[in-house]
């Protein structure tokens, strides 16, 4: 039923400032709208709606990632932008915080509320 309609992304923000110049400023993402209720990105023809919340619930996992070409550039590049690279203790990472699982690579950041994010490359 789905297969066919765009899919959209979702997000929780508790500042319009801090979420524009994080997902516009540092990430690149092009700020296509804001109100009372949410700031709305495009990230590669993809809705990225960052909803205002008065509390962002901490998650364990990865709420939104990004498939790149070159991940080592890419890390590099957001590392120029103050980005820091999550470490796991559980897995092997390289110096910049990549982790190889063989056909993907992976790097784990957060954003300024707390949300984990990613970029992956996938290999095969």
């Amino acid at each position: 039923m789905l297969q066919e309609a765009k899919l959209m992304a979702f997000v929780a923000i508790r500042d319009e400032r801090q979420a524009t110049d994080f997902y516009s400023g540092v990430l690149g993402l092009k700020k296509v709208s804001a109100d009372s209720f949410a700031v709305v990105f495009d990230s590669g023809g993809v809705t990225l709606r960052a909803a205002l919340v008065k509390e962002v619930a901490e998650a364990k996992y990865t709420v939104l990632g990004w498939q790149v070409k070159g991940i080592e550039d890419v890390v590099r590049g957001l590392a120029a932008k103050g980005i820091t690279f999550e470490r796991y203790a559980f897995l092997q990472q390289d110096e910049s915080g990549i982790w190889n699982a063989g056909t993907d690579k992976v790097a784990w950041f957060k954003d300024p509320f707390g949300n984990l994010l990613s970029v992956s490359e996938h290999m095969g």
